[in-house]
């Protein structure tokens, strides 16, 4: 559970022990989903009048495509978590930190701020292995599986001025 009675919040600070759901629709399209639930767990407290402070870990899995052979690789995202939400109308509440809440709010959904940090949390790029070769520029082979046919020598043309600047120097 991710959702808080501010109510409750506002008597006594809240233990957070909670999950994200790979299904849940806070996920937008092209969001690099977790491969199950992303757990979530910190303290959600009143940080003045109007104003609430989530601070907290999360932590799960997702797979994303390895950066040189587009195999497919398990990564797991961990980090801290720490999320700002203030009333509408308050100085702060305007801020892009800030998850802004509507002044009747009864309750305040962690849901987004841990979207947000997850995907800054994802690894952007993740091999394999260390010793992963990739695919083959010229035909796409993966040179993992096979060896390549191509002429290893092939160069580019636009690089000979460069490449004969370089002969002569020597």
């Amino acid at each position: 559970m991710l959702y808080f009675d501010i109510r409750a919040i506002e008597s006594q600070a809240q233990p957070v022990e909670g999950a994200l759901a790979a299904g849940d629709p806070v996920w937008e399209t092209g969001d690099p989903l977790p491969q199950d639930a992303v757990a979530v767990s910190g303290r959600l407290s009143v940080a003045g009048q109007g104003r609430f402070y989530f601070t907290g870990h999360f932590s799960g899995s997702t797979v994303v495509s390895c950066r040189r052979c587009l195999v497919d690789v398990n990564a797991t995202v961990s980090d801290e978590l720490s999320a700002l939400f203030a009333e509408s109308g308050l100085d702060e509440a305007d801020e892009d930190d800030v998850y802004p809440l509507a002044g009747n709010a009864r309750t305040i959904d962690l849901r987004s701020a841990v979207r947000e940090a997850w995907l800054l949390a994802v690894p952007a790029f993740v091999t394999c292995r260390d010793e992963c070769l990739g695919l083959c520029p010229t035909c796409g082979a993966d040179r993992n599986e096979v060896a390549c046919a191509c002429n290893a020598g092939h160069s580019d043309a636009r690089w000979d001025a460069l490449r004969a600047l370089r002969d002569t120097s020597s």
